[in-house]
C-alpha cells in the first residue's frame, strides 16, 4: 500500500464543501481534489476546470431565476463509451476515438437536471472485461488498495466515486460492469431493468443486453440520478416504459431467495464468510429466506461469452479490430475476434435457450421478492489478473453475467465486510420491472428506514379500513405492490359507518361540508392496474370515488354506498377506524 493512500476501512472522501455549497463552489473543490489524489488512470479526457466552472456558473442563474433542478451540481463522470457533445469518446482504443457530435439521451437528461459533467472515465477496452486493466490508457488501480484491481469494465467511473471526485460515476453493465466495481470498492451500483434508462449514445457492446449504470456512494443519490435517467427515448429502439403494472413497494415481510451451499463453490473464503453474515443481517431484518438451485441461472450465464450470444460482440467492433489498429488491447481483441466464428444456426439455437432459461428464472423466483447474491468471487491482485487475465476475469462474473441475458434487474450494495475490513457486495436481483423492490429491499439490508423512489408514475389511493396496513385486507395492498405514502384525514364533509361484512370494515360516505369529521386513513401510491384490479374486483356495498382531504387535494378512494350507510352503526365520533377497533 502505497504512502498517503487510504486503508482498506476508509470511506470514500467527501467530493465537495458539502452539498449545500454553490455548483462553483463545488466544481473547485473537485479539482482541487482530483489533483491531490493523483489517479491520472482514472480518466480519458478530464475536462479544463474553466469549462466546468462556467456551467456550474449557468446552473447558479438558473436556480437564481427559480428554476427546480433535482441535481443542481451534482458532479458526474462518464464512461469513455458513452458520448458527451464536443468530447472524444475513445471506448478505451485511441484509434476508435471520434468526437461525439451529440450527447447521449442518459446523459442530456443529467445535464438538463443540473448536474456537471467533469470528464471521460477509463474503462476495459469495448466495455469488454471485468477487471479494469485491459486498456492502453492504463490499469485503473483499486481506491483503496492500489496493488488490487478496481474491477471493470466501468473503472474509472467506480474509482471516481470511490475517491470522492465526483459525487456520480456512470458506466455501463452487460456482463456485471456496473456492479463488480461497486463491489469492490463498498458503493451501490444500479442496473436496472434492461430499456428503462436508455442506451442512445452508447457504443455498443452486445446492444440488446447492455445497460447504463449508476454508480454513488450512497443508495438516495444513486436512485435519484438513475430516476432522472429513466424513460422511454425515441432514439433508442429498445428502450421501455415502466409497465401499468409496476410494483411500487417491497411488502413488510419480504421473501427472499438465497443460493444453496453448493452454488457458492465460486466464492473465496473471505467473501463466504462476508455473505454468511450478510445473509444473517437480512434475516435479522425481518425478511423470509429461503435456499433456491440456481444452477440454471449459472449456466445461463455463460452463453454471454462461450456461445454464440457473444457475435453481438463482434457485430459491434469486429470489423474495427480487423484492421488490427496498435492500441487494441489483446485480450479484448481476441475475444471479439474469435467471435466472427460464430453460426447464424448456432446464434438462434442459443436465443432459444436463453428463452426456456427465462421461463426458468420466472418459475424459479415465483413467490420470491428477489433473489440475494454475492456481487462478484474474490479481489485479485492487478498482478494476478495480468498474469491469468482469462480465468479469473471469468470467475468474477459468475454471478452477473446471467442478469440481463434472462432480463432481470440488479442494485448491488455493500455487504458485511470481510473479516479483514475490506469491502464485499451483494446484490438484490429481481425480474424485470420490479426494480423499486430491488431499491426497498437494498434500503433495509442497509438500514435505511425510506427507501428512496425509483419509479416515478402511479396513482394515489386512499383507504380507510380493512386495507389499512395491520388490517385483515391489507395484504391485497401489498400483493399489487402498493407503497405507503402517508397518513391522511378527509376534510369534515365525510361520516364513518361500521358496516356488517366479513370481514369487518368500515363505510365512508360524503355528506357535505361541516356535516361529518375528520376521518383519518393511509394514502399508497399503487399502479395503475393495480388500481384497475381492486376496481374489477370490489364487492358490494364497497366504492372507489374521489375523496377530498384535508389538505385540500382530492385522491381516489374507498367509499360505500349511501344506502349500506344509512343502515350500519356511525361510528365517526371515533374519527378513523382503527380508534374504533381500539374501543371494541
Amino acid at each position: 500500500m502505497g504512502a498517503g493512500e487510504p486503508s482498506l476501512s476508509t470511506p470514500p472522501a467527501a467530493v465537495s464543501v458539502g452539498d449545500s455549497a454553490l455548483p462553483t463552489e463545488r466544481v473547485a473543490a473537485a479539482y482541487r481534489r482530483i489533483a491531490a489524489v493523483d489517479r491520472p488512470e482514472v480518466w480519458i479526457t478530464l475536462r479544463p476546470e474553466h469549462e466546468v466552472a462556467a456551467e456550474a456558473a449557468a446552473v447558479e442563474r438558473r436556480l437564481a431565476d427559480g428554476e427546480a433542478l433535482a441535481l443542481a451540481g451534482v458532479l458526474v463522470a462518464v464512461k469513455d463509451n458513452i458520448d458527451v457533445a464536443g468530447l472524444p469518446t475513445t471506448a478505451a482504443c485511441p484509434e476508435f476515438a471520434y468526437t461525439a457530435t451529440t450527447t447521449a439521451a442518459a446523459i442530456e437528461r443529467l445535464i438538463a437536471a443540473g448536474a456537471l459533467v467533469l470528464g471521460k472515465t477509463n474503462l476495459d477496452q469495448f466495455a469488454t472485461g471485468l477487471v479494469g486493466t485491459r486498456s492502453p490508457y492504463g490499469a485503473v488501480r483499486n481506491a483503496h488498495d492500489p496493488a488490487l484491481i478496481s474491477g471493470g469494465s466501468s473503472s474509472g467511473s467506480a474509482v471516481a466515486v470511490a475517491l470522492g471526485l465526483v459525487d456520480i460515476g456512470i458506466g455501463t453493465d452487460t456482463a456485471g460492469s456496473g456492479r463488480v466495481p461497486a463491489a469492490l470498492h463498498g458503493i451501490v451500483g444500479i442496473k436496472a431493468s434492461l430499456g428503462i434508462i436508455p442506451v442512445h449514445g452508447v457504443v455498443p457492446a452486445c446492444a440488446d443486453y447492455d445497460a447504463v449504470t449508476v454508480f454513488a456512494a450512497d443508495l438516495d443519490r444513486a436512485v435519484a440520478v438513475a430516476a432522472v435517467m429513466s424513460g422511454p427515448e425515441p432514439r433508442d429502439p429498445r428502450s421501455r416504459s415502466w409497465p401499468a403494472d409496476v410494483r411500487l413497494a417491497a411488502p413488510a415481510a419480504p421473501r427472499i431467495a438465497i443460493p444453496r451451499t453448493a452454488d457458492l463453490v465460486a466464492l473465496s473464503e473471505p467473501y463466504r464468510d462476508a455473505f454468511t453474515r450478510t445473509v444473517a443481517a437480512m434475516a435479522d431484518s425481518g425478511a423470509k429466506l429461503e435456499e433456491v438451485d440456481i444452477s440454471g441461472l449459472l449456466e445461463a450465464a455463460l452463453l454471454l461469452y462461450d456461445g454464440a450470444i457473444v457475435a453481438e460482440r463482434y457485430a459491434a467492433v469486429g470489423a474495427f479490430l480487423a484492421t488490427r489498429p496498435a492500441g487494441a488491447d489483446p485480450t479484448v481483441a481476441a475475444i471479439i475476434e474469435s467471435a466472427g466464428a460464430t453460426s447464424g444456426p448456432g446464434f438462434a439455437d442459443d436465443l432459444n435457450t436463453l428463452a426456456l432459461a427465462r421461463a426458468a428464472a420466472v418459475a424459479l423466483l415465483d413467490g420470491f421478492d428477489a433473489l440475494l447474491l454475492p456481487t462478484t468471487t474474490e479481489h485479485p491482485s492487478i498482478a494476478a489478473v495480468q498474469a491469468d487475465p482469462i480465468t479469473i476475469n471469468r470467475r468474477l462474473g459468475t454471478y452477473t453475467n446471467f442478469c440481463n441475458l434472462l432480463d432481470m434487474a440488479a442494485i448491488a450494495i455493500p455487504g458485511a465486510p470481510t473479516a479483514a475490513g475490506a469491502p464485499f457486495g451483494v446484490m438484490l436481483v429481481t425480474p424485470a420491472f420490479a426494480d423499486q423492490v430491488a431499491v426497498d429491499l437494498a434500503a433495509r439490508l442497509l438500514g435505511i428506514d425510506t427507501a428512496p423512489l425509483l419509479v416515478g408514475r402511479g396513482v394515489e389511493l386512499a383507504v380507510f379500513g380493512a386495507h389499512l396496513r395491520g388490517q385483515p385486507l391489507h395484504w391485497q395492498l401489498e400483493q399489487i405492490g402498493a407503497r405507503f405514502a402517508g397518513e391522511i384525514y378527509t376534510t369534515d364533509a365525510y361520516r364513518l359507518t361500521a358496516l356488517d361484512t366479513t370481514p369487518a370494515k368500515p363505510g365512508l360516505v360524503r355528506h357535505g361540508d361541516g356535516l361529518g369529521a375528520p376521518i383519518l386513513g393511509e394514502l399508497f401510491l399503487v399502479a395503475e392496474a393495480g388500481l384497475g384490479s381492486f376496481l374489477a374486483a370490489l364487492p358490494a356495498p364497497m366504492a372507489l370515488t374521489s375523496i377530498e382531504l384535508s389538505d385540500g387535494r382530492s385522491v381516489i378512494g374507498f367509499a360505500c354506498t349511501y344506502d349500506a350507510a344509512i343502515t350500519a352503526t356511525d361510528i365517526t365520533s371515533y374519527g378513523g377506524w382503527k380508534a374504533y377497533l381500539a374501543r371494541q
